[in-house]
Parts: structure tokens; sequence; C-alpha cells
């Protein structure tokens, strides 16, 4: 998940003149080499629906739990867009949709990604890794390190020679374009951020600047800003690409649900260096098994289940899944719910469309309502005046850290529980 204070995721089968699900709600193309694919005809999206064979079995499997689907996900590894992780978590999803009796298929799509390739500075032969901040220039540099006071910004400068040195401020006050910028300008050859709280800091420049920019954990830059001798001597090295990432949403359905009321999602795909149990694992879960309770009943039938990837990104799949959609596609639903980080903390936050947070809150008196839902997948549908819910309980210590590994299964079951009474609300 992005949250609001930072920004602040087979074989196929052929067509045979079977009627595959998308080619009446997406604007499409067929095309044939070998296989049969759906390809969804999308601007600047290469996007692909890819047929996967069924094995449906005989009766729903409702008996696994969501937090054995949890720790499945964590066990894959960090689950970044475009890596054999998260190709290995959707095929998981897939099998673990069809067992439940549904059809699910694979929806491709690409978009270009900033890389760190490996980054670090170093000082007095210490190396400290450290990531790029996405947008930085690549760049091997030898130059001395000068403390910025404050936050970096431009009358922080006023008294400081950073004329052909690196700078290094601290995280916060002003935005990482602005820091960077004014770096620049005042003449230094490359910036280092370093973070306020622990773990590493994932940033976006959002702009051009002309010199490489890199974190540092709270950890390994405090002691670099506390320095009070004469500007030392580093090696920074940002190493850094922007390749196109190929992306998959796993989407299931009923067979012939082709106009579905309600769609159910969250993100599966997690940052670097994160198995991502809470976020989000914990709300792909939750889908999955809103998804087996569902299975034998009349909600099935209204329903379509999805697992964004790219979310981390950008929101890259949900963005795909609704531009592909065709406007009476999304004009025929009467909500999306959105399940993100649902796995730590007892309080259950819900944000969105005033009527479906109404209805949330009637549903369900305890939980709490809030106005602001951020950046997540539900954001593309508000976009396209799809009604929207997003389900979140707060910040997680853990957030995009290699400790994000556990939830509570029962904040699970209750999610789970009150995200299936209010999708058979708004079914109806």
């Amino acid at each position: 998940m992005k949250l609001v204070q930072l920004k602040r995721s087979p074989t196929k089968r052929k067509v045979l003149g079977v009627a595959l699900p998308h080619q009446n709600l997406f604007k499409t193309k067929l095309l044939v080499a070998g296989v049969s694919v759906l390809s969804l005809a999308v601007a600047g999206c290469s996007q692909a629906i890819d047929a996967q064979p069924l094995k449906q079995t005989q009766s729903p499997v409702t008996t696994k739990s969501d937090n054995a689907d949890v720790k499945a996900l964590v066990n894959f590894g960090a689950r970044v867009a475009g890596t054999p992780a998260t190709k290995k978590a959707s095929n998981y999803l897939l099998q673990e949709y069809r067992k439940a009796g549904y059809v699910a298929e694979i929806q491709t799509f690409s978009y270009p990604k900033f890389v760190d390739l490996g980054s670090n500075l170093t000082i007095d032969s210490k190396v400290i890794a450290g990531k790029a901040l996405n947008g930085s220039q690549s760049g091997k540099l030898t130059a001395p390190l000068v403390v910025v006071p404050n936050f970096g910004r431009t009358a922080d400068y006023a008294n400081i020679n950073v004329k052909g040195k690196v700078a290094i401020v601290k995280r916060g006050e002003i935005r990482f374009l602005e820091k960077a910028q004014n770096a620049a300008n005042a003449g230094a050859v490359g910036l280092v951020v370093v973070n306020t709280k622990p773990g590493n800091l994932f940033g976006t420049l959002g702009g051009d600047v002309k010199i490489p920019v890199l974190a540092l954990t709270n950890e390994a830059g405090q002691s670099l800003l506390n320095a009070n001798q004469s500007p030392r001597q580093v090696n920074l090295a940002v190493n850094t690409r922007q390749g196109n990432i190929t992306g998959r949403n796993v989407i299931a359905r009923l067979p012939g649900v082709t106009q579905p009321k309600v769609i159910l999602g969250g993100h599966y795909d997690s940052v670097i260096d994160s198995p991502g149990a809470n976020d989000n694992a914990s709300g792909t879960a939750v889908v999955l098994a809103i998804a087996r309770k569902a299975a034998k009943t009349p909600l099935a039938r209204q329903a379509w289940f999805m697992a964004f990837d790219g979310e981390e990104d950008g929101l890259h799949g949900s963005k795909a899944f609704v531009s592909s959609a065709k406007p009476e596609f999304l004009q025929g639903l009467k909500g999306m719910l959105n399940f993100d980080m649902v796995g730590v903390n007892d309080r259950l936050l819900v944000g969105g469309t005033q009527s479906l947070t109404k209805l949330a809150k009637s549903t369900n008196p305890t939980i709490t309502t809030f106005g602001n839902p951020g950046g997540s997948d539900h954001a593309s549908f508000s976009s396209a005046n799809v009604p929207v819910l997003f389900f979140y309980r707060g910040e997680d210590p853990n957030y995009h850290s290699p400790g994000d590994r556990q939830i509570d299964p029962k904040l699970l079951d209750e999610t789970t529980q009150l995200g299936f009474d209010l999708a058979n609300k708004i079914q109806k």
C-alpha cells in the first residue's frame, strides 16, 4: 500500500469456440500464436488476459484459512512486480480460486519502472547501503560530504558551501524534489537524504534533477548528520535504470458472470525486501476468504474477485483494469471494495463513497469511518465514478520493511465477515 503520508504487486486455454468472459466487456482483439489470448487494446499499456485451464473441483473448498494464505504468500518472499516471486504468488492465487469453484485468469499489463540496481555511500572504507530515490540520476563520484542544517530549504544553504560536494540532509518538511533541486542549485554534485524513522526510505522525486540522490536509514545516517569535524571524502554510487515491467492481475468469477454488481479486490505485490504479510497479503487473503465464503451463495453470481499487481509502483494493476473496461461495465458496478493492510491493529477503518461508508457503519457500528481514504487501488475505480469502500487498519510499525511478517488471524476473520456482509447488501 502507498500511504497518504508517503505520497503521503500457466498454461493457456485455447478458445475453440468457448466464449471467453472478457469478449463483451473489454476493448479487445484476438491474437493467435499457438494459443489464444485476449489482448486488451489500451493506449500506452500492453495488456492481455490469458485464458486459463479451469480445473475446478466439484464443490468449493472453504476450509482453508486466510491465515494459511498469508503464510503461503509470505513464503514466496518479497513480491515485487515483475519478479519470479510475484509470478509464483499469482499462480498460487489462480489455483486457490479455481479450487473454490471460480474461473480464474491472469490479466497482464506493462508499465515503465525505475529500478535501483544497488546503491551505496562509502566513507572511511565503510560501505553503507542505501536506496536511490525514484527518478534519481545514476552516478559514481568522490567528493567531500557536507551536512546541511535543518531540512534542505534554500535558506539552509545560505552559510554552507556545497559546491562540488555531496550534501546530506534530514527527511521531512519539504518534498524530496525540493531538497534535491535546492542542493543542485547550490552547486552540490550529489545529495543524501537520511530517514527520520526506522527502516529504509523509499521515495520518489517526481521531477527532473541532474544529480544522484541516495536515501539512508536513520540508523546508518544519523551519525553522519551529527558529525562536527571537517568534511570527509565519500564515494557516492547510485546505480539505477528505467525499464518495463509486466504485471499480473488475478481475476476470478463464476462462469457466465460477465457483469458483476460488486468487485472485491486488494493488491498482492509488496516492496523490495518486504515479505508483505500485512501490506498486503492480509487484504489479498481476505478477498480470497470472501470468495470461498460466497462460492455457493447468490453473491457469487454478482461479484468479481481481484488481486492487483503493481500497486506499490503507482496503482498500475487497478489502473490497467479500469482503463481496459468498457464504460457500460463500470457503470454497472454498485461498488468496489478494496482491502489493504487489514491484519494489524484492532480498530478497523473504512473510507470512500459516502453512501457506502454509511452502509458500513450501519452494518457494524463499531467500525471507524475516515474522510481521506488514501492512495490504494480503490482510487482507480473512484476516478471512473465507481462507488468505493476502502478497508484499512492504520499504520503498521513494520510497514515496507523486512519485519512485515505477522498478522492477527482474528482481524482477518473480522474483516472477512464485514466485507461479506457489505458485499451482499451492495449487490441486492
